[in-house]
């Protein structure tokens, strides 16, 4: 069996299939999640328990490569501030656990247009959380910047996003030369790049906008 991985955000629309891809390449996988993603491979094992008590779990497995997928919009989180808590402050807490635990490599879930001093709430605390990664040390860190999501099955309905997806095919047509990277990104080529991404050696932090998630998806 090949290392030891854990991921968080594993019960949502990216988790799942990085879960599904990683499970079947042989990998040792382990979510840990606030809730069940109702996967059963011989080599998944879930972990379903409030965050607080995620560090617990995540020193205990010691994983050598740790995922993020975590992530919701403020609409769903309900305020500015609960969705800070999940795509930032929740983020780097497992990020900690897991760097403390033993990992040396980190792959996280952010978004395309990432801009630190944006006016944009939703970007500026994707780029406090990028930054706040690098701040920990990882050897190796891969930062996704996805576009739109496209595929999958979504638990969750949003008008505004269904939409998109609809239109996406016609929208994407537009998207040439440097603006390919806002053209949609098929989620599960994103999982399909994550999976390829785990057993990559070299150190330091990379970048991964859709023309880099494409081709490491093969």
């Amino acid at each position: 069996m090949k290392s030891k991985i854990i991921i968080a955000g594993g019960s949502g629309l990216v988790g799942k299939q990085v879960a599904d891809q990683m499970a079947r390449n042989g990998y040792d996988v382990h979510l840990v999640s606030r809730r069940p993603s109702a996967q059963s491979m011989p080599n998944l094992h879930e972990h379903v328990a409030p965050s607080d008590d995620w560090p617990a779990i995540v020193a205990r497995i010691k994983p050598a490569v740790a995922i993020s997928c975590l992530g919701t919009t403020i609409r769903t989180a309900g305020s500015r501030a609960a969705f800070k808590a999940v795509d930032h402050d929740l983020v780097l807490a497992f990020a900690e656990a897991s760097h403390k635990a033993g990992a040396q490599h980190f792959i996280t879930v952010s978004s395309v247009g990432v801009i630190p001093a944006s006016s944009n709430f939703y970007l500026r605390t994707k780029a406090e959380m990028e930054q706040g990664l690098r701040n920990i040390g990882f050897q190796r860190l891969d930062i996704m910047r996805p576009s739109l999501l496209t595929g999958g099955k979504r638990d969750a309905h949003r008008p505004g996003e269904a939409l998109g997806i609809l239109l996406s095919p016609l929208v994407d047509r537009l998207m040439i030369g440097s603006m390919r990277r806002f053209a949609s990104t098929p989620s599960h080529l994103l999982a399909q790049a994550i999976a390829a991404l785990a057993d990559t050696p070299d150190e330091g932090v990379f970048i991964h906008e859709n023309d880099s998630i494409r081709a490491r998806a093969g």
